[in-house]
């Protein structure tokens, strides 16, 4: 910028020494007015760079202050290890920090007794942060051991370390709120959950409900093995979730089964409709499914019978061709087993997701800046004894190097892959999401290995590094009002061809009694292992456990 005013100085000089008197003054008066401009330009932008690296030092510092918080909020919602839609423990005691914090917290919203939406601050930018609460089944392990120990065999577990999230914006938030007293700055802080995500079962029900309507942007995070984001659409596929029930006529099966219509006939039928359905569909499809329920005893021939199937593809139209089949197939299966198809049940859905590239890129220069925690030798000696559990032929340890910043994946290099239904939410306000170190690259995933270090320093370790991230890229959001405004635009050009239209109905709602008997079945006993912060530092002491644990 200096030299840039030298040479207009240099030009306006040059216009003087061949002017006359008058035209001299009146040169050397817009002269002057210009270097004062220039000038004044230079030193907002200055003031501007050396705010916004003060406000992101202030950030970064209140979350470091936040490091035992963080390790509570972790450790105690493993211990609670609740499956999706019956997280009723986990959200009570987030939304009670929360409330302690001054943000005002809506319970119950879209119908789901789990789900809630808290509040701070006023006016514009309206800013969303969110994570995902719930576990999976038979995933119990104890933390810091690396070799299968369960604390409670076949219960649920944080096999997918969902448990890490809500530490990671609730700390962040906290961070931003500070600075926006201590600035003055004008704008609105949301909290919410990702209520059983592992059924696809909320976000997709938030977005229809208008929760997002009046949010200017999206930051949501989930645990990884590396810090990274991505910007464009994203690999991996959409889906939607049905459950298929029909009904039949009982009869004694061995006595007169001749008088009995088997509703789990009709379910087989479908099953082995699908299975050589499939060979004809394009690669990216992924298609499975569950029979919820196939009857109550053999020696009655079952009257009603269900099945349950996620059906996964690359985008909206060829999801919605999957659901058509998938009707075709059971209204055939009910055909052939001469019984009726009595409910298409949309239990859930998650459009592809597409990630906002200005937040994103914003976001990437904050993970440079934050960096990978720094691993300790125990850290890397549970990552290394999990890998070779794992069957690994390498094992590599925790991650040394940041991923890079990931652009749009096409969909000719797109094979499918899971689902996420921050999907929804991206189509509906720029959205990015932030994936944040605090688990151990190369397992299975939705396993109980990936339960190990989930209450563990790694754990705890990149979910404060992730907070910094977050509550950096808040900082940009709310500082630089041109972001935003790229964002949006970024937005407006992504929902120009493609609308979002929601694949639930208006009359579908939120199956809040999935996993209702499994939890049954195990919370009291689950009860006996929740954290107790008041007694214990971390969860591995109340455990006794000694990090890590390892064969020898």
């Amino acid at each position: 910028m200096g030299e840039r005013l030298n040479g207009i100085q240099e030009v306006v000089s040059s216009i003087l020494i061949g002017s006359t008197k008058a035209t001299w003054r009146f040169i050397a008066m817009k002269s002057i007015k210009i270097t004062f401009t220039l000038i004044s330009i230079v030193s907002f932008a200055v003031s501007g760079t050396n705010a916004n690296k003060s406000m992101k030092s202030s950030v970064i510092k209140s979350v470091k202050n936040q490091e035992k918080l963080i390790q509570e909020m972790i450790d105690m919602v493993f211990s609670f290890g609740e499956l999706g839609f019956q997280e009723y423990e986990t959200s009570k005691y987030l939304t009670e920090i929360l409330k302690k914090n001054d943000f005002k917290v809506t319970e119950g919203i879209s119908g789901i007794p789990t789900a809630w939406i808290a509040k701070w601050g006023k006016g514009k930018p309206v800013i969303a942060l969110g994570s995902d609460l719930d576990g999976i089944p038979k995933a119990s392990q104890t933390p810091g051991v690396g070799y299968y120990k369960p604390m409670i065999e076949g219960a649920p577990g944080h096999g997918e370390g969902h448990n890490s999230g809500q530490a990671v914006v609730i700390a962040a938030a906290l961070a931003m709120k500070q600075l926006m007293i201590e600035n003055k700055l004008k704008g609105t802080l949301i909290i919410w959950p990702g209520v059983a995500e592992e059924q696809l079962g909320s976000k997709a029900y938030f977005t229809r409900d208008g929760y997002f309507d009046d949010v200017d942007a999206c930051i949501f995070t989930h645990v990884s093995s590396n810090m990274s984001v991505s910007h464009g659409q994203a690999g991996g596929n959409g889906l939607i979730s049905v459950e298929y029930t029909f009904e039949g006529r009982t009869a004694h099966s061995a006595g007169s089964p001749w008088r009995g219509k088997s509703a789990l006939d009709a379910v087989e039928l479908m099953n082995i409709g699908w299975n050589f359905r499939r060979e004809h569909l394009r690669p990216p499809n992924r298609i499975h499914y569950v029979i919820t329920d196939g009857g109550d005893q053999p020696n009655v021939v079952p009257r009603n019978a269900s099945v349950w199937y996620f059906l996964r593809e690359l985008d909206y139209e060829h999801i919605m061709q999957l659901f058509d089949y998938s009707s075709q197939i059971a209204e055939g299966a009910a055909m052939m087993s001469d019984t009726k198809l009595i409910s298409t049940r949309i239990i859930g859905s998650a459009w592809p997701r597409h990630f906002n590239e200005p937040i994103a890129k914003a976001m990437y220069k904050n993970i440079q800046a934050v960096g990978l925690p720094k691993w300790d030798n125990k850290d890397q000696t549970l990552a290394k004894a999990v890998q070779k559990e794992a069957g690994n032929k390498e094992q590599k340890g925790l991650s040394l190097k940041l991923a890079k910043l990931r652009g749009p994946v096409s969909s000719s290099n797109n094979w499918g892959g899971g689902s996420d239904d921050i999907g929804d939410i991206s189509w509906a306000v720029p959205t990015v999401t932030l994936r944040f170190p605090s688990n151990i690259p190369g397992l299975p995933g939705h396993n109980w290995l990936n339960s190990i270090s989930m209450a563990t320093p790694i754990a705890h370790k990149g979910a404060v590094a992730g907070a910094k991230v977050v509550a950096m890229t808040l900082v940009d959001i709310f500082e630089n009002k041109n972001l935003l405004k790229e964002a949006k635009k970024y937005f407006k050009n992504q929902t120009k061809e493609t609308k979002y239209v929601p694949m639930i109905r208006n009359n579908d709602k939120p199956p809040i009694e999935l996993n209702e008997k499994i939890m049954l079945r195990y919370r009291d006993e689950m009860k006996e292992f929740y954290y107790d912060p008041s007694k214990y530092e971390t969860y591995l002491d109340q455990l006794g456990i000694e990090y890590p644990t390892v064969k020898k």
